[in-house]
């Protein structure tokens, strides 16, 4: 087979990345948030007897569950298979992935010692990501690939929770009484999400999304205080580095402009709030979103009708790629995610 050589060039127009420019692409891009895995019948026979952790320290695996939804439905973007946790398993925190229930910490990390004895990742240990995304490159050609990690304030909710929680109410009993011990905590980890981050890009990601999905716990004055230094530390390290910025919450319609100031070249915005209202609160800004992922259950000609509603309503904004409002779900089929990348594309930019 011979390479394709003109694929960096072409990558540099895809749909996708000339709309997070604020550029009208040929037209309105669309990917999904979780597009690889459970609901893919191949993932799900692939992933057999095969840890979560296990497969995203793999190449091999990781390259061929990221293109699988490529393949599958044409989606204008592939998202790197990974976990928010993988880099500080890579660093040496004692995390797990348990089936049903999340990340569990062996360690919760809720005070000023845990924090210091909190290990740095290195590029090393961050290896076989690097190496999943060297093979993906070579396999995408034109189709752009978006790294990711998670924010800094949903890490820690993980570490000090010691795995998911309703109320984070341990993480904001330390981040309002120990707020010394709290912003070294988020300093720490802003450091290794810039470290895994800058991996990726340097690896070849062409986008990368900061998933802060717990952050809508918050008032906006808490995240303006506690948070928000954090994630602008991260997304302000890779200003220079050429790539799109993304930056997305679920339940965050109230903290949109303050995740903007962050850092953000595009917001994502869950199924709460309509796009042209997000428009109205974020002028000049590209939004992504927004369809709820559990309507993709529902029949297709609802799914139709909210389709083109969300793509109506993202012509408000200065630039608009289509996506869920969160990741889909494991229940969702296929086809129908297949027919949505068909509709979007077909609709006007």
């Amino acid at each position: 087979m011979t390479p394709d050589t003109t694929a960096p060039e072409r990558v540099q127009t895809a749909p996708l990345l000339v709309a997070a420019a604020g550029e009208k692409p040929s037209h309105t891009p669309v990917w999904f948030m979780r597009q690889a895995g459970r609901s893919l019948p191949e993932y799900r026979k692939l992933r057999e007897g095969v840890a979560m952790l296990e497969a995203c320290f793999n190449p091999e695996m990781v390259c061929e569950i990221t293109m699988q939804p490529v393949r599958r439905h044409g989606v204008d973007a592939a998202i790197l298979f990974s976990d928010i946790v993988v880099p500080l398993v890579a660093a040496g925190i004692d995390v797990d992935i348990v089936p049903g229930t999340g990340p569990v910490v062996a360690s919760p990390v809720r005070t000023a010692a845990d924090v210091a004895a909190l290990p740095d990742v290195t590029e090393d240990a961050l290896r076989p990501v690097a190496r999943a995304i060297g093979l993906l490159r070579n396999e995408l050609g034109a189709t752009p690939l978006i790294g990711f990690a998670g924010a800094p304030f949903t890490l820690a909710s993980y570490l000090i929770e010691g795995g998911p929680s309703r109320h984070h109410e341990r993480t904001k009993a330390l981040m309002h009484s120990d707020k010394a011990t709290w912003h070294a905590l988020l300093g720490k980890l802003a450091t290794i999400t810039q470290v895994f981050l800058k991996t990726q890009i340097a690896a070849g990601v062409q986008a990368v999304q900061l998933f802060d999905s717990w952050a809508g716990a918050l008032s906006e004055r808490d995240y303006r205080e506690l948070v928000l230094p954090h994630s602008t530390a991260v997304l302000g390290s890779l200003a220079d580095a050429g790539v799109p910025r993304i930056h997305f919450g679920v339940g965050t319609s109230e903290l949109l402009p303050a995740m903007r100031e962050a850092g953000a070249d595009v917001v994502g915005v869950d199924w709460r709030l309509p796009l042209d209202e997000a428009a109205r609160r974020l002028p000049g800004t590209v939004l992504q979103g927004n369809l709820d992922p559990a309507l993709l259950l529902a029949d297709f000609a609802t799914v139709e009708a909210e389709v083109r509603r969300i793509h109506a309503e993202g012509r408000a904004a200065t630039g608009h790629i289509f996506n869920l409002g969160h990741g889909v779900l494991p229940e969702t089929d296929p086809d129908v995610l297949t027919r949505v990348v068909e509709l979007v594309h077909s609709l006007e930019p």
